[in-house]
């Protein structure tokens, strides 16, 4: 996971590269420009401080039972303080939420895990990959990054089950866990460094990953969003100082830069299907006044709606995901260091409704 350097480790790109990032648009929400996302009754959604002292960048799964999962980083801080992986739940549509499991506890007393993607298998199981870093508190940086871990629950994330040796490669894994056309799970992966961004391939419901597909070998491409639009069909959202738009139509085997999803500091990003056939985009902005922004597509993400905020925050935040209720309101977690709700690092909640957003 990143600091607030909007382009951590870059690479070295090429004249074409340059020139096709400086082809798009650039969008922009700067204070005069917010449009707030509201409820039916006119009024805006208010953050609730979900979970406490935690840096969280939450995935959330939304599970068989209707229970909502949020697999999270357990220290206030970027990965400089030892720290495991925990899984929190919600039974209450997002209201309330309790710890339930650990599926990445710190391998020694020093490390961290906290590097995250989650979703569930095809067989209802809950499957986390993560990493971290081996020495949070060394003076020169993180240490090394630590091999990804696979974890699976059969119970809601009460209890995992490790495999530490699922990925022969060292890389740090981001977002969500899905389903291809095929039936086989995909994972997507980075490392920061040209040509390291890749997604993997499971045929055996997660518990063994094949050859990596790149997503672009020629760029530096941070936490990678993927969503699989149905049959073969996916978009990914690369965090590129702001957020560039892949696609592939050959179920996540290739990908072709299609376009520029968000501007400069409004990364990373996340995607879910709503019930009514939209994609919605949620991405941190880092610009002032910082905070969530929404975006929509009612055209499988050939075009997004301009951008709307969804909740603010003070300082450090950003990393939203989320998911839709059988009511069809959505559920959105992020990470902030403040928020009108809490003065303090938190893993924040905003409830609303997308129904009347256009």
């Amino acid at each position: 996971m990143n600091d607030e350097n909007p382009m951590p480790h870059r690479g070295r790109l090429n004249a074409a590269a340059i020139l096709a990032l400086l082809s798009f648009p650039v969008f922009a929400v700067q204070a005069g420009d917010l449009i707030f996302v509201k409820d039916a009754d006119g009024t805006r959604p208010k953050p609730n401080a979900a979970i406490t002292n935690v840096c969280a960048w939450p995935n959330l799964t939304l599970m068989p039972d209707g229970a909502i999962v949020a697999t999270i980083h357990n220290q206030p801080s970027h990965l400089k303080l030892p720290s495991d992986v925990e899984c929190w739940a919600s039974v209450d549509g997002g209201l309330s939420w309790t710890k339930r499991g650990t599926p990445a506890p710190r391998d020694t007393p020093k490390t961290a895990r906290g590097n995250v993607a989650a979703g569930l298998a095809n067989n209802g199981d809950l499957v986390v990959v993560a990493s971290g870093w081996s020495d949070p508190t060394a003076k020169n940086g993180r240490g090394d990054i630590l091999p990804p871990y696979v974890s699976r629950s059969s119970d809601g994330g009460r209890t995992w089950t490790i495999d530490h040796k699922a990925f022969s490669k060292i890389l740090v894994p981001f977002g969500d866990i899905l389903p291809g056309a095929d039936g086989h799970l995909r994972v997507a992966l980075y490392r920061g460094e040209p040509g390291t961004t890749v997604v993997y391939s499971s045929p055996d419901d997660g518990k063994t990953w094949g050859e990596p597909a790149h997503i672009n070998k020629k760029v530096v491409i941070h936490e990678p969003a993927i969503f699989h639009l149905g049959k073969g069909k996916w978009l990914a959202a690369a965090r590129y100082d702001g957020l560039n738009l892949y696609t592939s139509n050959d179920d996540a085997k290739t990908w072709t830069l299609r376009d520029k999803l968000s501007g400069r500091q409004q990364h990373p990003g996340h995607f879910t299907r709503l019930k009514d056939g939209r994609v919605l985009a949620t991405h941190g902005n880092r610009l002032n006044p910082k905070g969530i922004d929404i975006r929509l597509s009612d055209d499988e993400g050939k075009t997004w709606s301009a951008a709307l905020r969804l909740a603010d925050f003070e300082g450090d935040g950003g990393y939203p995901s989320s998911v839709q209720r059988q009511d069809g309101r959505i559920v959105t977690a992020y990470y902030a260091r403040k928020t009108e709700a809490h003065d303090g690092y938190q893993m924040a909640v905003v409830v609303w409704d997308p129904t009347n957003i256009r």
